[in-house]
């Protein structure tokens, strides 16, 4: 994979999770129920949609989720979107692109081309896998994904590490605008989209606290 640009973070957080992603087929994105589940029952109100999973298909594409975490393909206009791993992560067979991880870390933040590895202080980041696999969020409770936007938690988990970019600055947007309902409409739609098994690699540290470690294991 080829790899492109350097670029100011500003940038990149708009690019990253405010753009508008392609929609995906039904062939390539969606479940038969995606239309049908959780009908609003008589009174409530899903932002405007019949139902939850309508809403929250709305929620995701608005957001831009399919930037990070849809795989791109390349064509003659450049990156597009994989339909195929329709918000799967970074593809488990590409290795982290060959930079000079160094200097990335220590002068500022790196991405590829298909925006889904980030490379800065904080080492390496890949875009997680959200569709209903049990390599991505289908062992994930409700109560999971809240909590690992309202408090920013690796998959939920009352003890387990930060998010790391950009989902961190992403969980932080999100808190300030998003309610408990929207983030259960866009819950309810993520377990509604095709399966992809496709386990993610998990971070890497920055070069820096490797070699501390590294050193420290001479003693």
């Amino acid at each position: 994979m080829k790899q492109l640009i350097l670029a100011a973070a500003a940038a990149i957080a708009v690019a990253g999770c405010h753009s508008a992603p392609q929609t995906p087929s039904n062939a390539n994105g969606e479940s038969a129920q995606t239309t049908s589940a959780r009908s609003s029952p008589s009174g409530t109100s899903f932002g405007g949609y019949p139902d939850q999973v309508s809403w929250g298909k709305h929620l995701v594409q608005m957001s831009g989720c399919g930037d990070c975490h849809t795989p791109k393909v390349m064509s003659p206009m450049g990156p597009v979107p994989d339909t195929t791993m329709y918000l799967a992560g970074h593809p488990s067979q590409i290795p982290p692109p060959r930079i000079n991880r160094a200097e990335i870390e220590k002068q500022g933040l790196m991405l590829t081309n298909d925006l889904t590895v980030w490379i800065g202080p904080w080492g390496i980041s890949y875009a997680a896998n959200l569709t209903p696999d049990e390599t991505g969020i289908g062992g994930w409770t409700e109560a999971q994904f809240i909590r690992a936007i309202r408090e920013g938690k690796w998959k939920g988990m009352e003890n387990s590490r930060s998010l790391l970019p950009p989902m961190s600055f992403v969980a932080a947007s999100l808190n300030q605008v998003a309610n408990d309902e929207e983030l259960k409409a866009i819950f309810a739609y993520l377990k509604t989209i095709k399966p992809v098994h496709n386990l993610v690699p998990g971070p890497e540290a920055p070069l820096h606290q490797a070699q501390h470690a590294h050193s420290a294991a001479q003693f």
